[in-house]
């Protein structure tokens, strides 16, 4: 007897049987033109997903994180975040510690303009997946150069090897009735600070 998996791959080596060998399958979408401002449109593609976005130099971070995380009490930030953040714990938590804590700061490893997505390859300032996924507000900082058109263009610069958490907004969900309901899977509030290249 054979398996539903079986009798789908037979069906569409059936249909295939007599395709010419050399077709080639389109792929003009990772050649897509970059924007005239990737910034800008990551921007705007992140607002839309309920998060809120905050531009910056390079000088001004702390105070863009300090008015971030508002009047968040408890703080975790990775070991090895590269960017001050006053009064904060360093990630050794236990789950439950974890779930006791009001916000995160990290870093990320790139961000997807046309997807207004950004990706954490759990690299230098990013921290464990735990770290991203139970505080209820997420602050991620990412640099301008680390802003790419679109995903083809992300992955080229992500180690397949490495775990990686793609976020775009908020976690959120909507029932049969499309009530919308956030912090579901993951922090109900995201606010990405993006700092200004040089």
């Amino acid at each position: 007897m054979s398996s539903a998996r079986e009798e789908m791959l037979a069906s569409i080596r059936s249909a295939l049987a007599d395709a010419p060998p050399d077709v080639e399958v389109p792929r003009g979408y990772r050649d897509i033109p970059a924007p005239a401002d990737l910034v800008e449109l990551f921007d705007e593609r992140v607002t839309d997903y309920r998060a809120t976005v905050t531009r910056c130099a390079q000088a001004d971070v702390a105070e863009a994180i300090r008015s971030a995380l508002g009047d968040a009490g408890r703080v975790v930030v990775p070991a090895d975040l590269p960017y001050p953040v006053d009064g904060a714990l360093t990630d050794d938590l236990s789950a439950s510690e974890l779930d006791a804590v009001d916000a995160v700061v990290t870093a990320a490893a790139v961000g997807i303009a046309i997807t207004g997505t950004i990706v954490l390859d759990h690299g230098p300032g990013q921290g464990r997946r735990a770290l991203s996924l139970v505080p209820d507000h997420h602050v991620c900082v990412i640099r301008a150069d680390q802003i790419v058109a679109g995903v083809p263009q992300a992955i080229e610069r992500l180690d397949p090897l490495r775990p990686q958490t793609w976020i775009s907004g908020p976690s959120a969900t909507s029932d049969i009735e499309l009530n919308r309901v956030e912090g579901v899977h993951g922090p109900r509030h995201l606010h990405v600070i993006v700092v200004a290249a040089g």
